[in-house]
Parts: C-alpha cells; sequence; structure tokens
C-alpha cells in the first residue's frame, strides 16, 4: 500500500507492523507526541519511531479492525498535525565529535610524529575555536579554559593526553546536554494532553478524528471505555464518569444533560453527546502543560546567583593557574589546573534540582510553576487561608428553601425555576442549586433569556415576571428590592454560618436559599504538618461573620482571623502581614482571590478554583485535596537542601581536584575524568535526589480517599 503522504507498509508479521514515512526525516516533529497519539488507538499496545530510517514499528493485538485504523490514521496524517518538539532526542552531530575523537585516540599509535601533530590539532580545532570565539565574545569563561588546557598539551607534544581530554570534555558535554534534556523531557511529557480520537457529527455521520481536527461548536459521541477529547457541554445522554486524573475524584461522577466534562476524563458506563466548548489549546489539560512549559522558563534568585559564582570561580581558576605556573614553570600542571571547571556542575546542577523538585510536584498532583516559586515556597512563615473552597468543600449544599410569598411561589416552584435559571451560570452556588433541584426530581421551567451581572447576581424573565436572583446587595442596591421586614429570619441564617442567596421580583421579595459549606475532614491534620514544618503563623481570610470565623479558628488551631473581609480588602491584609516581616503563603480559589494571590509571596490555588485563581497563583494543587499543600510545602523544602548540599559539593570536589592538579598529583586526563565525573554524578543527583514524599504528609493527602490514583500518573 501507499499514501498520498508517502506512507508504504515495509514489513508485517502477525500483530506487528513497519511501516515507513518520508515526513520523519523531519528533526522537528515532537516524536513522543506522534508515539503517544498512536498509542491512544483501541488495541495498540506499544509504538516506536525511528527518525534516521523514517520508520514507524508498531505492536498490536492482531485484529484486523486495529490494523486497518492505525494505516488509515497513518495514511492521513499531515505534517501540520504534529506539534513541534519541544525537547528533541540526541542528533549525531551530538555524537560525531566522540566517535571521530576515539577512532583516532585508537589509531595515534600508527601514525608518524608529524601525522599525529596534523590529526592532534585537526580533531581539537573545534574546541580551540570555541575557546577563542567564547573570549571574544563573552569575555573570560570555562570555554576558555579548556581550549587553553588542552592547547598547551597538543603544543607540548602531548598528543594522546590532548585528545583524550578532548574526547572527555565532549563526552561530559555530551552527558550533560542529555541530562538537562531528560528533565525537560519528563516534566513535559508526564502533562502533555494525550491524543484523543473522537468521534464527530460531521455532514450527519460520524467521524473518528484526531483531537487536534475538533473545533468549537462540534458535537461529538463518547462511550464507555472512551476518552473525552474537548472540554463541553453534555447535550443529550448520562454516563459515569471517571475523572480521577483531572480532578482527584476517587469516584466516577455522573454526567447528564447541561453539565461540563473535561477532556482527559474517561466515560465508564453510559453515552454522551457533548458540544465541544473549549477544544486544542484551550482545555483544561493543555492549559496544564502550557504552565508547564512558562515554568520551564524562569529561574530564580538561587539560580541567578549560582550562574554568578560560577563565572567568578573561572577567575578563580585562571589566578590559581597562571600563580602555579609562575611558580613552577610546569606546563603540565597548568593545564591540569585549567581542566578544573566549577562552572557546570554550579549552572546546570542547580536549575535541574529545581526541575527534578517540579517533577516530582508534578507526579504528586501539584504545578509548581517554576523555581522561583519553589524557592519562595520553601521560606514562608505564614500561611493565609480564604476558607471557602480551601479549608471547607468547595461543593456547598442547599440547607435551607425560605418562601416568602407561599401563594403565588411555593417551595418547589421557587426551587424550580431557580435552578433552572441557575444552569446558565457556572459558579459554585448556582451548581449547588441545580443539584438539589435534580435531586429533588423537580421539573425544568421554561424561561426567557438570563442576563448575568458578573461576582453579583441574574435576571431573567419567568411567565410574565422577571426574576432577579443574587447578593443582598445586587437585589437591594441595583434593583431596588428591600428584605429589611424579613431580617430575623436573615439574622438567624447567617448566624449559623449559612451563605445566602436573595430572590425577588422587581416589585418583591419572594425567597431565600441558604447554603452552607461542609470543614474539610484533613484540614485539622494539615495545619498540624505544616506546623511541625515551620509554619509559624496561621490565618484566616473570610467574608463570614466575626463569631462564626473566630469558632472555625478556635476548632483549627489558627492564630489569627480577619473576618468581614470583602474582596478588594483581601490584597491589603496580606501586604499589611508582609510589612510585618513575614513571608506570606495565600490559599484561595476564587476570582475575587486574583489580587490576594498577587500579593502574597506565594499564591496557591485550588484545583477546583477559577481559572484566574490557578493562572495567577504561583502553585497550582491539581487535585481538590488540602494535603497536597504539605507536599508542596515539603518539597519545596526539600529540594532547596538538594541545592545546598550539591552546590557544597560541587565547591569541594573541584576544589580538592584543583589541589591535587597544583602539586603536580593529577595529570590533565584524571583532572578532566574527575571533573567531568564529579559534574555528571551531581546532574544525576539533582535529577534522581528528592526520593519519596515524607510518608506523613502522604498519609494525610490520600486520606478520605479510596480507589483514587493520583492525578498525573495515568497521563504518564
Amino acid at each position: 500500500m501507499r499514501a498520498d503522504n508517502g506512507l508504504r507498509l515495509v514489513h508485517e508479521t502477525p500483530g506487528r507492523l513497519r511501516v515507513r514515512l518520508p515526513m520523519l526525516v523531519d528533526p522537528l516533529i515532537d516524536f513522543s507526541w506522534l508515539e503517544t497519539w498512536l498509542e491512544s488507538v483501541r488495541g495498540v499496545s506499544s509504538v516506536r519511531v525511528n527518525r534516521h530510517a523514517r520508520s514507524i514499528v508498531l505492536e498490536y493485538d492482531g485484529e484486523p479492525a486495529t490494523r486497518d485504523a492505525m494505516l488509515a490514521l497513518l495514511g492521513g496524517l499531515r505534517r501540520e498535525q504534529i506539534p513541534n518538539g519541544e525537547s528533541l532526542p540526541a542528533e549525531p552531530a551530538e555524537l560525531a565529535p566522540m566517535l571521530a575523537t576515539g577512532l583516532l585516540i585508537l589509531a595515534l599509535p600508527f601514525f608518524s610524529p608529524p601525522m599525529r601533530r596534523l590529526l592532534t590539532f585537526l580533531n581539537i580545532s573545534g574546541t580551540l575555536f570555541k575557546g577563542v570565539d567564547t573570549l571574544i565574545h563573552r569575555g573570560m569563561k570555562i570555554e576558555v579554559l579548556d581550549a587553553t588546557a588542552i592547547g598547551l598539551s597538543a603544543w607540548r607534544g602531548e598528543y594522546l593526553t590532548a585528545n583524550v581530554t578532548d574526547f572527555l570534555m565532549h563526552l561530559g558535554e555530551f552527558l550533560e546536554k542529555t541530562t538537562e534534556r531528560k528533565s525537560d523531557q519528563m516534566l513535559r511529557r508526564l502533562l502533555r494532553p494525550e491524543p484523543v480520537l473522537a468521534w464527530v457529527e460531521r455532514d450527519g455521520t460520524l467521524k473518528q478524528l484526531p483531537d487536534n481536527e475538533v473545533v468549537t461548536g462540534d458535537r461529538i459521541e463518547v462511550g464507555p471505555g472512551e476518552k473525552i477529547a474537548i472540554d463541553g457541554l453534555v447535550l443529550d445522554g448520562a454516563a459515569l464518569v471517571n475523572q480521577s486524573n483531572i480532578t482527584g475524584e476517587s469516584v466516577p461522577v455522573r454526567k447528564e444533560i447541561m453539565d461540563r466534562v473535561i477532556a482527559g476524563t474517561i466515560v465508564e458506563d453510559g453515552r454522551l453527546r457533548i458540544e465541544a466548548r473549549h477544544v486544542g489549546d484551550e482545555t483544561t489539560t493543555a492549559r496544564i502543560a502550557r504552565f508547564i512549559d512558562d515554568s520551564l522558563q524562569q529561574t530564580s534568585e538561587t539560580q541567578r546567583m549560582a550562574e554568578r559564582l560560577a563565572d567568578r570561580r573561572v577567575y578563580l581558576t585562571l589566578g590559581t593557574g597562571a600563580l602555579i605556573y609562575l611558580v613552577t614553570r610546569d606546563q603540565r600542571r597548568l593545564s591540569s589546573v585549567f581542566l578544573v571547571d566549577y562552572s557546570c556542575a554550579l549552572k546546570l546542577g542547580t536549575p535541574l534540582a529545581f526541575k527534578s523538585g517540579m517533577y516530582r510536584a508534578a507526579a504528586e498532583g501539584i504545578l509548581l510553576k517554576g523555581g522561583e516559586a519553589v524557592e519562595r515556597l520553601a521560606e514562608i512563615d505564614t500561611v493565609v487561608f480564604d476558607k471557602t473552597g480551601t479549608l471547607t468543600h468547595s461543593d456547598l449544599e442547599v440547607t435551607d428553601v425560605v418562601v416568602l410569598d407561599p401563594e403565588r411561589w411555593p417551595r418547589d416552584r421557587l426551587l424550580a425555576v431557580t435552578a433552572s435559571i441557575e444552569e446558565h451560570a457556572t459558579h459554585p452556588i448556582a451548581e449547588a442549586i441545580v443539584r438539589k433541584a435534580r435531586e429533588e426530581k423537580l421539573n425544568h421551567i421554561d424561561h426567557g433569556e438570563a442576563e448575568y451581572l458578573v461576582a453579583h447576581g441574574m435576571s431573567c424573565p419567568v411567565n410574565g415576571d422577571h426574576l432577579l436572583i443574587g447578593s443582598r446587595h445586587y437585589v437591594e442596591e441595583h434593583e431596588g428590592l428591600s428584605f429589611d421586614m424579613f431580617r430575623s429570619q436573615i439574622q438567624a441564617l447567617e448566624d449559623e454560618g449559612k451563605t445566602l442567596l436573595y430572590i425577588g421580583t422587581r416589585h418583591e421579595p419572594i425567597g431565600l436559599i441558604a447554603l452552607r459549606d461542609t470543614l474539610r475532614e484533613d484540614a485539622p491534620a494539615v495545619l498540624a504538618e505544616l506546623r511541625k514544618r515551620g509554619v509559624k503563623h496561621l490565618v484566616l481570610l473570610t467574608g463570614d461573620h466575626e463569631q462564626r470565623a473566630q469558632a472555625m479558628a478556635r476548632q483549627l488551631g489558627i492564630d489569627e482571623v480577619f473576618a468581614e473581609q470583602v474582596p478588594e480588602d483581601k490584597a491589603g491584609v496580606l501586604e499589611q502581614l508582609r510589612a510585618e516581616g513575614r513571608r506570606v503563603a495565600f490559599v484561595g480559589d476564587g476570582v475575587n482571590d486574583g489580587p490576594a494571590l498577587v500579593a502574597a509571596d506565594v499564591g496557591i490555588a485550588m484545583s477546583r478554583g477559577a481559572e484566574l485563581a490557578r493562572a495567577t497563583a504561583d502553585v497550582v494543587l491539581l487535585e481538590d485535596r488540602l494535603g497536597l499543600l504539605v507536599d508542596a510545602y515539603d518539597i519545596s523544602q526539600r529540594t532547596m537542601k538538594l541545592v545546598a548540599t550539591n552546590y557544597r559539593a560541587a565547591i569541594g570536589i573541584n576544589t580538592g581536584v584543583m589541589v591535587g592538579a597544583a602539586f603536580g598529583m593529577i595529570s590533565p586526563v584524571v583532572s578532566a575524568i574527575l571533573h567531568n565525573g564529579t559534574t555528571v554524578g551531581l546532574l544525576v543527583r539533582a535529577l534522581r535526589g528528592l526520593g519519596d514524599p515524607d510518608p506523613a504528609s502522604r498519609a494525610i493527602r490520600h486520606d478520605n480517599t479510596t480507589a483514587g490514583q493520583p492525578s498525573l500518573n495515568s497521563q504518564t
């Protein structure tokens, strides 16, 4: 077979295909994306792409339908469908200098002295030119010292030493680049949205298309065992959806008409017809992946300091070498000293340690946005909690439906019409009211077009009336209604710590709906663990009445309370705490928390918070578990300890090598081996050095869960 894109079947055995695809010659292709995309085909067990052979090897279940599906997908594949790779595999160009040098080292004894000299200088010319170019354009850097050391060995006729040292320098550089590339690749692959195939309605029929070809407004169908490809709204059907890999919920969630669904979740039972609202790069999982890409570009003050210190150490090496040569006139010792390099271990080891911490956090369900977020989180001594959705569950529950005009608006009609209008909103209060109406099996009531005033309420025509639903401020200040005659009922509900939704027509109040959130079961243990780890001051920041807030503070052992706070005052509270010399983290989840998240030293957003909160925060908890806060704090502290120990090791070991070189105990070759070995060892330690989270925090994190999996592990 041969497709329009040049696809050709090269070899086939039962359960295994090998095909050739000319477009694979493009080095910019994201090959890991391509492999993951093909592995998403049901029945495919493994995929291996060989760019240099332009081939793909696929192993599958042996079913003809699977074989046909794979070939159809590959036959219709276009280059523009494949994203460009962020982390490319090692290219032959990186290995070529080492291979050439290795062959020269083996053949060197068989050449005459003049030929050895010529071949050696030809071989090390790249290193010498790189040193000269660096000196001219960037000043005195480690490349200059390397070129000087290798050039001195060659000049003195030590051709084997010069070539072996050059080989070791290239080997060390290759291993450093590979290790750094591996760390970036791990992070990106961990959170990369897994490609999904979707059944899309096109021209009256269902067609299976890659998720990157689905557009907003498309209608897709998803059945048992299939993954949802987009963020959207359910138009028809009912199903149990496993959301554990995105939200951390341990049990499947029932989805029906008008419910929202998230890309990457899996239908376990039932069937859904969904309208695509957010596709491609706008889905929830794609936005998380973008956060990771952005965070890889951010550097912390510790990283910047390490780079400055590394550059200064070049002058230390230069000065030491010059002094040794003035005293001994020994060029061999000078070469050995110049090959001692603090720079690589410091400049690469520090950012790699931060990336290791970010990777460990992501695997546990925590998004740390860059090294600076890790650094600042490790230093906090004060944590401020916005109560709703953080110390309490974000899911509200309706506790009371209070009817103020029972003749025209009996309880069931009041709840049903409110839920019918609130279906068009997306905030937690609306979701709770809609959920309550469904639990009571109330019918949907037809209504006109709803108008939504952000952070205030909604207005909507219903059967000749015009209903107003929202906060007391909205219905009284904006719409001119008065609830004063019901002051005692309102006060009684507020004294119980309940949130009130006010409902009226343009002429009179007609009802109240009271809602309440519940304290998270793990909140006391989480706060206790934070204290054990060095947090000295715990603060509650809430719009609740003082009495209710103080009662919660006593229950949780919180040190300070700021109650009855309006959203615009939250940032001021944090600035006040910082002015007292505290290093402050703020934990919130609402739209109104944006300014507070920015005002804090570290902003931490809960997983079910508003999109603005997650975009503004430095740290995002990707699962709805407060215990992840302890994990995040623990990982940040261990990351900073790893940075510190690696720094001391780099300085100590390289200083020891320099002393040995200065006293003539270490040859240039041994100096290069020890330096590069130390650098690679520290990089590997940075990449793998964090280990498992603290058992105590892990126990808290998994408290009250059953079969839930860590939210991101299923995507790796």
